[in-house]
């Protein structure tokens, strides 16, 4: 199939998912966008935000949508890496009475993961999503199992209830491609929500594309062009967020302790190439970096006591670096 007619196939199969996703989901529209720009580069996301926001309900339609499998882990306290990844069990052969040693897949050899309030279980078993996230395999027994493709996480946290909980280290969060914070709806969009879920049942949803669908999408999103100019804009917000730098700005040097690496500036160019195609354009615009930035770079920018104590938010800090990084500079810093 001609390029050209996959990359507009790609754009229909987004409208058409979208159209599935309205008959449960209302409002939340740059929250659904920006999971099906991770879904079509092949990332990672991290959802954030308070109970009651249909962040499990979105992912599990997903999960309906796609002609995939999909999985969902409950991440408590007491779970523990095998729980995830699977287990050698000794299995007997009733009829020569021989045994051998049989390994049994954990719910993590899906295709798209739910992993629900990853924050709640300890970091040794929130490292066991590592290796499957980067490297797309587990390892068990001394021996690596490939994962079946296309391997999606949607990972799910509360941030309000600290006790309890085990916030994510940088080395798992900079796994995620995006940090996609849900809010609270309008009054509008939460009262047709609660006269529609408390009136009918939920609604049917189809299938509408294949894991090899979404493969072929991924291999061609790649070969969308990104012009020197806007390469060069995405590479200079990057490199501004991190203090020690000599392109940051005083507030950078003032608030962040640590800022973005390298794979912050592969997943913004990335993102955008997805989002040109869903509108329509074969090569990527700095307002796509623009529109990128926050999902990107919220989780990956770390400030410190200074701006907590000013009440000055990551949000605020990416928002003055877009303000100012807004014309590409003339060399690269």
């Amino acid at each position: 199939m001609p390029e050209e007619e996959v990359l507009a196939r790609l754009q229909a199969g987004k409208e058409q998912i979208v159209q599935q996703l309205r008959r449960r989901i209302i409002g939340q529209e740059d929250v659904i966008e920006h999971v099906l720009i991770a879904l079509f580069a092949g990332g990672h996301c991290l959802l954030t935000g308070v109970p009651g926001l249909a962040k499990t309900l979105l992912i599990k339609s997903l999960g309906e949508i796609l002609d995939l499998s999909y999985k969902r882990i409950q991440f408590t306290p007491d779970l523990m890496p095998a729980d995830i990844t699977g287990i050698d069990i000794i299995e007997e052969d009733r009829s020569t009475g021989r045994r051998e040693i049989k390994f049994v897949e954990g719910p993590i050899f899906a295709n798209i993961i739910l992993a629900d309030e990853i924050n709640r279980t300890p970091p040794k078993t929130q490292a066991a999503l590592l290796e499957a996230m980067q490297e797309y395999q587990v390892t068990a027994g001394g021996e690596q199992l490939p994962l079946d493709r296309p391997f999606f996480v949607l990972a799910t946290q509360n941030p309000i209830e600290l006790e309890g909980t085990y916030p994510l280290p940088e080395a798992q969060l900079d796994r995620f491609m995006f940090n996609i914070v849900i809010d609270y709806l309008s009054a509008e969009e939460e009262l047709e929500v609660a006269l529609s879920t408390t009136s009918r049942d939920q609604a049917a949803l189809e299938s509408i594309l294949t894991g090899d669908d979404i493969l072929a999408f991924q291999q061609l999103v790649k070969k969308v062009y990104v012009p020197e100019n806007v390469g060069q804009f995405a590479v200079n917000l990057v490199r501004s967020t991190r203090p020690e730098n000599d392109v940051a700005p005083d507030f950078v040097q003032e608030w962040v302790d640590w800022g973005a690496g390298l794979r912050a500036t592969q997943n913004l160019l990335l993102g955008a190439k997805v989002r040109a195609v869903f509108n329509g354009r074969y090569n990527v615009a700095i307002e796509d970096i623009q529109a990128l930035a926050q999902p990107v770079l919220r989780h990956r920018v770390l400030t410190n006591f200074y701006a907590e104590s000013e009440q000055v938010t990551v949000e605020k800090v990416i928002d003055m670096l877009l303000e100012r990084t807004r014309e590409p500079a003339s060399g690269l810093a």
